[in-house]
């Protein structure tokens, strides 16, 4: 098995002749604009997101201020993550102090809020509290503008990377939306991604929109490329468990292909077919480069499927978000260095150790 903390020795994003077309990953880029007579439905979302990244950040300082704080170099490497997170979100609100996030109340009522007494102080507690804010920023998914939604899931993947990098591999529970903060009053649908491990094919689908028939072909196109491209790479891994991780993703494309194929089907579109064969971004010749070649995969997934969050709605929505958290996830495990916003264009930062 490939070392998850070893860095890509290729930039991924400068790659030429890329295996993975990447698709929709402009699509729903900018934010519909708002009448100025009514307000930015998005910035209750924007300032519960904003509030969840704050305790987070509380929690960070809390446990690198700690004695003999263990793993700080990784640690302090997560928390510029998360300031990266912070700006992001809290474009748009008033008075964003982004540059300086102010250490959060810890109780509050904010998704990533915890009751008094209950504060994180070891490396343990705070890869739990990564995982249950990785849920959290999909409550308002469905809610979101295609901007905010595509955000959000980049956010909840960096999250879940920093988690499962802290050693907690738990399931990423999603709760229900809460209120809007500070007496808002936006309307927040039921959250979309509650259950987004499958697209349903139950019952007589309506016939899909055309933005979300496009992001799936675009979805579907890339998964064909994966599993061919994870046909090479299981012909060089090394016998055993590096071989099975690779049997692993192989099957996990080929599962979300066929969903994709099942599900254009249904909605009256015809499934785009695999490429009679595709061009490698680099030569494989051994089980090191066969490992690159899976990390590339994966990372060009990220921005498909951050694509694929802004141009859905409802529960398609919430499974394109988790796939965007489990291809990220993935391509850390195979050495990707993934930047603090996975599937999203780099913010201007330097290189995140989130693999």
């Amino acid at each position: 098995m490939l070392s998850p903390t070893r860095r890509t020795l290729l930039g991924l994003g400068a790659l030429t002749g890329a295996l993975v077309l990447s698709g929709c990953t402009g699509g729903g880029g900018g934010d519909n604009g708002t009448r100025a007579d009514r307000p930015d439905p998005d910035l209750p979302l924007r300032a519960r997101a904003v509030a969840t990244t704050d305790t987070l950040l509380a929690d960070y300082d809390a446990v690198l201020g700690g004695p003999g704080a263990a793993q700080a170099d990784r640690l302090r490497t997560f928390r510029a993550d998360l300031a990266v997170h912070r700006a992001a979100l809290a474009t748009g609100l008033p008075s964003a102090g982004a540059s300086t996030p102010p250490t959060p109340p810890r109780a509050g009522g904010s998704p990533g809020a915890r009751p008094t007494g209950s504060a994180v102080n070891s490396v343990a507690a705070l890869a739990a509290a990564e995982r249950q804010a990785a849920g959290a920023r999909l409550a308002d998914l469905d809610a979101a503008s295609p901007a905010l939604a595509r955000l959000l899931a980049s956010v909840s993947a960096s999250d879940a990377l920093h988690a499962a990098a802290l050693g907690d591999t738990g399931q990423i529970t999603v709760p229900a939306p809460a209120p809007a903060p500070s007496g808002g009053t936006a309307s927040l649908a039921p959250s979309a991604s509650s259950s987004p491990s499958a697209p349903s094919t139950s019952g007589s689908p309506a016939p899909l929109p055309s933005a979300a028939t496009a992001g799936l072909q675009s979805a579907l196109a890339a998964e064909h490329a994966a599993v061919y491209g994870y046909g090479v790479v299981g012909a060089w891994l090394t016998a055993g468990a590096q071989r099975q991780d690779g049997y692993t993703s192989y099957a996990a494309h080929q599962a979300r292909r066929d969903d994709w194929q099942r599900l254009l089907g249904s909605g009256g579109a015809t499934p785009t077919a695999a490429a009679p064969g595709y061009r490698l971004p680099f030569q494989v010749t051994d089980a090191a480069t066969a490992g690159r070649l899976a990390a590339h995969i994966e990372t060009q997934l990220t921005g498909v499927y951050a694509g694929l969050v802004a141009v859905t709605t409802g529960p398609l929505r919430g499974t394109a978000a988790t796939s965007l958290r489990e291809t990220a996830l993935r391509a850390a495990h195979w050495g990707a260095d993934l930047s603090a916003l996975p599937g999203l264009p780099e913010p201007g930062t330097g290189p995140s150790a989130s693999g």
